[in-house]
């Protein structure tokens, strides 16, 4: 699982290098064009960190089809493969890839495997209340805040921010540790890849939201969790991430993650159901294109997250059978 997350990480990398080439919005990307005889109901069951974007993204759509409606339910990554398997949703945003026995239960019903689309990049954040003034942490010291297993090699459990370098009336007040819940794809990007695979503290306190990770942090001085980059606020800091003990720390920006030196950058997706000889639903076909498009992409930078570049839109228009 690591060896595939180390995989992803450096498409995602590659994905960053174009789109670091270009403006914000990679201005090759095509204008997407309204074709006719799209009308009805497409509903979205899925990731929390993927929520905003799809209103965003449906609202886009009605510009284009005033006559289509999309519903909208983002309790998590891991609601999205049942949905889809069910047939209760047309769409299952994730933010991980889906798991071998997900696509196996959606196979042994269809018969062919739900199709993935990257639609974004994004960044996992730590957050820290605004008046925090930590400089930053490695990897194996995150780990040691919020796990008890210490799978990232860090010598001893952190307890207090005087153990990562805070001084003063800092030096001993301990953590308050917002997590994500276990539903939630970005929960188990985060153990796998801040944790290394480790197990969370009992302490934490599980959130069912991003936003609702990030209010906490807001709330409490000594607070520290976890969430996309599009959720960050004005009450929080983001915290400069180094990948080893005395690494140089690096911000959560697409330059940064780019290099291959921000180490918690990831791709988000969309699922859905293709059928591999009779193609797509005519609405999932469009919405898609439009994802892909210049107008999908300008909303994924609004809304805070890493553009995909031409380069990776056009491929995945024409792989996925989109053009």
């Amino acid at each position: 699982m690591l060896q595939k997350s180390r995989i992803v990480g450096a498409i995602v990398a590659a994905t960053l290098l174009t789109t670091a080439a270009h403006a914000d919005v990679d201005p090759n990307l095509p204008n997407y064009q309204r074709v006719s005889g799209v009308s009805g109901n497409l509903t979205s069951v899925g990731s929390d960190t993927l929520n905003n974007l799809m209103t965003l993204w449906a609202e886009e759509f009605a510009k284009f089809y005033p006559n289509v409606n999309v519903q909208i339910q983002g309790a998590g990554t891991s609601t999205a493969p049942p949905a889809l398997t069910e047939g209760t949703s047309n769409f299952g945003p994730m933010s991980r890839p889906m798991r071998d026995s997900e696509q196996r239960s959606f196979e042994g019903r269809y018969g062919y495997p739900a199709t993935e689309v990257p639609v974004a990049v994004d960044m996992i954040a730590v957050y820290v209340n605004k008046d925090n003034p930590v400089e930053g942490l490695s990897i194996p010291q995150v780990d040691a805040i919020f796990s008890a297993t210490r799978s990232c090699g860090h010598p001893e459990n952190i307890t207090t921010w005087g153990q990562v370098g805070l001084t003063g009336s800092w030096a001993n007040r301990d953590f308050t540790l917002y997590s994500r819940n276990a539903v939630s794809g970005t929960y188990g990007y985060f153990k796998e890849n801040a944790l290394c695979g480790g197990d969370f503290k009992s302490t934490i306190n599980e959130q069912p939201g991003s936003s609702a990770v990030v209010r906490g942090v807001e709330q409490t001085l000594n607070g520290i969790g976890y969430s996309g980059i599009g959720y960050r606020t004005s009450g929080v800091r983001v915290v400069p991430l180094a990948q080893e003990t005395g690494g140089e720390f690096f911000e959560a920006n697409a330059e940064n993650a780019a290099a291959a030196n921000y180490p918690l950058a990831r791709f988000l997706y969309v699922y859905a159901n293709k059928h591999p000889e009779n193609g797509w639903n005519p609405m999932e076909r469009e919405f898609f294109r439009m994802v892909l498009s210049k107008e999908g992409q300008e909303v994924v930078h609004r809304d805070g997250y890493v553009t995909l570049p031409e380069t990776i839109a056009g491929r995945m228009r024409a792989e996925k059978g989109l053009e």
